[in-house]
């Protein structure tokens, strides 16, 4: 790391990811912190984010750090190519935060998780709800461990956002490991281990293409046990309307309280006596990346763990691959026609 009255050169891969807007304004602000560069595999991307912003820019990952040598990698990029970018970070010992879900399958990402571990190197997951408003409403009233029950839907916008922000591989499940399950889902399988402790299980599983008849699921319901505690996650891509908008209800079921998120910012507390109030807190994901980008900027430079890794990745992936073996295959050609342009 350089100096702490040095800025901390951060390098953008994988830059194509719609994702980039959640991160950059806020590593664009911080004033000890210089964009080194960008790179992505798609050239006219990799050069007009390059020229935009005034850095650097790389078809090549492996040519951008050995151009620009920083001393923190922000890695996106398609599902498939996670695996080969936190590879090359590792051989050579860069610091980094990777987009979930890390790869395409549980494996990939174990082997991973195994070799970061080895290594003591940082490689920190966005988890974002780990640093949540709504996770600090809940935790400002009761404990962990007065949870009983929790259901959150989180529907977001139809597949055709893919394909408007040159993403369309998220629609491959060969390159995208499969749909909102391991895109979407995979946020709460995190905070149920947080919630509940590491000893959760996935108790069943149903998944569904027939809104869009895609190759990936565009809708999923997962139920997660912990003993007598359980979890139910819904997610979707069902919503008309473009990224960062959700149709959503969060219910979270304490000894003595009954909480409801129906919006982006609101909750309401009801009491064991019936009292309601609201009370104003950020519950999506979206406005806990800037969070997410100061804190782990932090941790890296005074030598902490990141808040989640790439262990804690792999042991979602887990859970992931568990949905998937208990759902089952999706049926094939059925519901409207895919998207035009979809793969």
């Amino acid at each position: 790391m350089p100096p702490s009255s040095q800025p901390l050169r951060v390098a953008v891969v994988g830059a194509s990811h719609w994702h980039l807007d959640l991160y950059l304004p806020t590593l664009l602000e911080l004033p000890d912190v210089e964009l080194a560069g960008v790179s992505d595999r798609d050239e006219k991307v990799a050069k007009g984010l390059g020229e935009r912003l005034d850095c650097p820019w790389s078809v090549s990952d492996e040519q951008l750090y050995d151009d620009v040598r920083p001393d923190f990698v922000l890695a996106l990029g398609s599902h498939a190519e996670m695996v080969g970018e936190a590879e090359h970070l590792l051989d050579r010992g860069i610091p980094f935060a990777m987009e979930k879900p890390c790869g395409t399958d549980a494996e990939q990402v174990r082997r991973l998780a195994s070799r970061a571990e080895a290594q003591g190197a940082f490689a920190a997951v966005p988890f974002v709800w780990r640093q949540s408003e709504l996770l600090g409403v809940m935790r400002e009233r009761f404990t962990d461990d007065e949870i009983d029950y929790l259901s959150f839907r989180w529907i977001a916008g139809t597949p055709q956002r893919y394909l408007d922000s040159g993403c369309g591989w998220m629609l491959d499940p060969a390159r995208s490991g499969g749909g909102c399950t391991i895109n979407l889902s995979v946020h709460m399988f995190d905070l149920a281990r947080v919630l509940f402790g590491p000893e959760v299980d996935v108790a069943g599983a149903v998944m569904s293409n027939a809104a869009h008849g895609l190759p990936i699921e565009d809708h999923s319901l997962v139920s997660l046990r912990s003993g007598v505690r359980t979890f139910h996650v819904e997610t979707g891509y069902l919503l008309p309307g473009p990224h960062s908008t959700f149709d959503m209800r969060f219910s979270i079921v304490a000894r003595d309280h009954y909480l409801i998120a129906t919006g982006p910012d609101d909750v309401e507390v009801i009491r064991a006596d019936g009292a309601r109030e609201h009370v104003r807190a950020h519950t999506t994901n979206v406005p806990h990346y800037p969070v997410f980008v100061r804190d782990v900027l932090r941790r890296v430079r005074e030598g902490e763990r990141p808040l989640a890794s790439l262990t804690d990745m792999a042991a979602v992936m887990d859970l992931v691959q568990d949905a998937y073996a208990l759902a089952g295959p999706l049926p094939a050609g059925i519901g409207n026609s895919a998207e035009e342009g979809s793969p």
